[in-house]
C-alpha cells in the first residue's frame, strides 16, 4: 500500500499506476490496453473535442472491515453509460469489456485502495469519446473507451455535516429533451456556472430548478435531490435529470426501512414543508443540507437546525455505506467482492 494521508484525501485526482483503453475502429472493438501513462495522443478534429461525443460515469471500490474489496452496483453505470452511448449516438461499450476493464483497474492499483475507516475509496472513472476526425456535424467512426483509478476521499470534506446550498435561476443544467437525463460533460460545463456562482456566496453548491417554468426542483448541481416528510422519501422525476444510481438505491432502501417512496415533480414551494433535505451521488453518498438560500428572493429554508443530519437521512447513509463496505448484509446482490 502506498503512503498517502488516508484520512485527508481530498476528492480529486491522484495519479495511479496504470490506466486501460480499448479503441472502436472499423465497426468492431479491439484489445484493452495497458498504459502508465497519463496521456494520449488525440486528431485535431476528433468529434469529442468539437461536437461534445463524450460520456462518463464514476464507481468506487471500498475496501471493508474484513479487508474484502467490494464494488458497488457496477452493472448499473454500465448500463447507464450504454443510455449516454446511445443518446450521443457513440458506439455501444461491450458489457464484457466495461467490466474487464475496471476490474483490471481495480487489481492493477490495489495498493491504492484506502484502508478500512479513512471515509476514502478508490474512485473509477470509466469514459468514452469520439475519437474519430470529422470537421461535418456527424458521428465519428472511431471511439476510444478508457477507465482510470484514483483514490478519493469524500465530495464534502465535513462528510455528513449539514451544507449550504442555494438556488440559482440565470443558469440552467440541461434541457428537458437535451441530455440531462445521460450522463455527458456537456451537463457538467452547464453547471459551472452556477456552482462557481455559488462557491464565492459561500454555498457548497447550486440548486437548479427546471429550465422551463423554474417552478420545480431538478438538480444539487451534479447530484440529485430528496426531501423527507411525513416518513415518506420524495425524490424529483423528471427527464432532465441524471437517474443516480445512488437515489435509485436509496429509495429501495427507503422501502425497507419501512418509508413510503415518491419520485414525482417537486414544487419550489414544497421545500418549507420537508423535515429532512439533502443531496445524494456516487461522491457523496448523502450530503444532508441545512440551508437553502433563494438568491433572488432572500429567502432561507433552515433544516438540521441542532447541526446534525436528520434521522432517516443518518439510516440511509448507515446502512447503504454498510453495505458498500460489507457491514450490513447486502440483501438486495449490489456488492461483488473483488478477488485481488
Amino acid at each position: 500500500m502506498v503512503n498517502l494521508d488516508w484520512g485527508n484525501l481530498p476528492f480529486g485526482y491522484q495519479k495511479t499506476d496504470y490506466n486501460f483503453r480499448c479503441y472502436y475502429r472499423d465497426g468492431k472493438w479491439g484489445e484493452i490496453e495497458t498504459s502508465s501513462s497519463e496521456y494520449f495522443s488525440i486528431h485535431i478534429a476528433a468529434t469529442a473535442l468539437h461536437y461534445g461525443q463524450e460520456a462518463f460515469e464514476g464507481l468506487k471500490a471500498y475496501r471493508g472491515k474484513d479487508g474484502k474489496v467490494r464494488l458497488f452496483r457496477w452493472e448499473e453505470n454500465c448500463k447507464r453509460m450504454e443510455r449516454s452511448a446511445e443518446g450521443t449516438k457513440m458506439a455501444v461499450v461491450p458489457k464484457n469489456i466495461f467490466y474487464e476493464m475496471i476490474l483490471k483497474a481495480v487489481k492493477m492499483n490495489a495498493r491504492f485502495i484506502p484502508p478500512y475507516g479513512t471515509g476514502a475509496a478508490l474512485y473509477l472513472r470509466p469514459f468514452l469519446f469520439g475519437s474519430g476526425a470529422e470537421v461535418g456535424v456527424k458521428p465519428a467512426k472511431e471511439y476510444l473507451f478508457m477507465v482510470f483509478a484514483t483514490p478519493v476521499g469524500p465530495y464534502f470534506k465535513g462528510g455528513m455535516t449539514p451544507v449550504k446550498i442555494a438556488i440559482v435561476r440565470d443558469s440552467d443544467r440541461a434541457a428537458p429533451l437535451g441530455t440531462g437525463s445521460i450522463k455527458v460533460g456537456g451537463n457538467y460545463a452547464s453547471s459551472l456556472k452556477g456552482i462557481v456562482k455559488c462557491h464565492e456566496m459561500g454555498y457548497s453548491s447550486p440548486m437548479y430548478l427546471d429550465s422551463k417554468e423554474k417552478k420545480y426542483i431538478d438538480e444539487i448541481g451534479a447530484a440529485n435531490f430528496f426531501g423527507v416528510k411525513n416518513n415518506t422519501y420524495i425524490t424529483p422525476k423528471s427527464d432532465s435529470i441524471l437517474p443516480s444510481i445512488t437515489n435509485m438505491s436509496l429509495l429501495q432502501l427507503a422501502e425497507q426501512l419501512g418509508l413510503k417512496v415518491e419520485r414525482r415533480p417537486v414544487a419550489l414551494e414544497e421545500i418549507e414543508s420537508f423535515e429532512e433535505v439533502g443531496a445524494c451521488g456516487t461522491a457523496a453518498v448523502i450530503s444532508p443540507i441545512g440551508e437553502i438560500k433563494d438568491l433572488d428572493t432572500g429567502t432561507s429554508y433552515y433544516f438540521c437546525k441542532d447541526g446534525n443530519p436528520g434521522p432517516v437521512s443518518k439510516k440511509l447513509y448507515d446502512t447503504l455505506v454498510g453495505i458498500q463496505h460489507g457491514e450490513v448484509e447486502d440483501t438486495f446482490g449490489w456488492t461483488e467482492i473483488i478477488d485481488l
